[in-house]
């Protein structure tokens, strides 16, 4: 292989990882510009260490050349692992981790010289995740509720509210924590508003959930929209 192969599908790889990088960036992930180019530019240089190990021991022995570049994929499934966190019943990163492991398979097409294949990978995931959330929201906007929950700061209230949540078969998508010592009712005590956005796949009435809400002891007020 001419060295200026090698340094075109470096480049390449750069390139296709940072457009995905790009996106992410936009929305504030935390994989975002830096680390989809050098998630995309590393798994190419394996790849090409993988090919100029395999050519210089040809012959010589029964050697796989995938064998180094394969490692790849569990190398990124350690760094996806650190995208996803969970938080209460949020979880998060889970788009972020695929991402990277989709931008570490660019990076190694791109490196073996599967220009084809890594373009048009580039492409789709791009339009996957620039244009696909608009339709999720528009697919699942019926079914996705805003909970307004104000109750009294305790300990481990949160997570109460949360079981509550959970119970009520209410997937959630993110939650909110404001506080607004002002409307405390007694001097010392504070109050707390969480905000949680759920998913309503079971379609519960509003009225019930607000109902249930209420229930759990030191929730004041709960609102559905």
């Amino acid at each position: 292989m001419q060295e200026w192969e090698i340094c075109l599908r470096l480049v390449l790889s750069c390139v296709m990882g940072g457009v995905i990088g790009y996106e992410r960036q936009m929305r504030h992930k935390l994989a975002g510009l830096r680390t989809n180019m050098l998630v995309a530019l590393g798994s190419c240089l394996i790849m090409l260490l993988s090919q100029s190990l395999y050519d210089n021991v040809e012959g010589k022995t029964n050697a796989d050349p995938a064998r180094l570049a394969a490692q790849v994929v569990s190398g990124i499934g350690f760094l996806g692992a650190g995208a996803i966190m969970k938080e209460g019943l949020t979880v998060t990163g889970l788009t972020t981790a695929a991402t990277l492991w989709v931008v570490a398979g660019i990076g190694l097409a791109a490196g073996a010289g599967f220009y084809l294949g890594a373009g048009v990978t580039t492409a789709v995931v791009f339009l996957i995740l620039w244009n696909l959330s608009r339709l999720d929201m528009w697919v699942d906007h019926d079914r996705i509720l805003s909970l307004s929950i104000y109750t009294v700061d305790r300990p481990g209230q949160i997570m109460r509210i949360s079981a509550c949540i959970e119970d009520l078969h209410l997937r959630s998508r993110g939650v909110k924590v404001r506080t607004d010592e002002d409307e405390a009712e007694t001097p010392g005590e504070r109050r707390i508003c969480l905000n949680f956005e759920v998913y309503n796949s079971e379609s519960l009435k509003p009225a019930f959930i607000v109902d249930t809400l209420r229930q759990v002891d030191g929730v004041i007020h709960a609102d559905v929209s």
